[in-house]
């Protein structure tokens, strides 16, 4: 079983960045896709909101609300995907969840916060 491990949450205000990373082993890293998905606090019950993916050959696509403030990439060397999160918005303000799919296998971390606020 592969384990996700999150880092990189945190507090800022409008305007600022922040960087998420995703850890796996390096045998599902390879053949796995990974991605970020978030649930805000004005959506509770609703199904987390798609942020970003990484396809395991490094192809970044991106969830319309976070296109061109958003940059996702994948460190092979430290089987590690980030997420760049640059001019944060309040709206921005939930927790992230990392996700890694691969061969018939689907995986989640446990989830990070991440506040935007002035």
């Amino acid at each position: 079983q592969a384990h996700l491990e999150e880092s990189g949450g945190g507090l800022v205000q409008p305007g600022e960045s922040l960087r998420l990373a995703c850890k796996t082993t390096k045998n599902f890293f390879d053949i796995s896709d990974m991605g970020w998905y978030r649930q805000t606090p004005e959506n509770p019950e609703k199904q987390r909101e798609w942020v970003a993916t990484t396809s395991r050959l490094g192809l970044g696509t991106y969830g319309d609300s976070v296109k061109g403030r958003f940059i996702i990439s994948r460190d092979c060397g430290r089987n590690t995907m980030n997420l760049q999160m640059n001019q944060l918005r309040h709206e921005d303000t939930g927790v992230y969840y990392c996700n890694a799919r691969g061969a018939g296998l689907d995986f989640w971390g446990q989830g990070i916060q991440v506040t935007v606020s002035s």
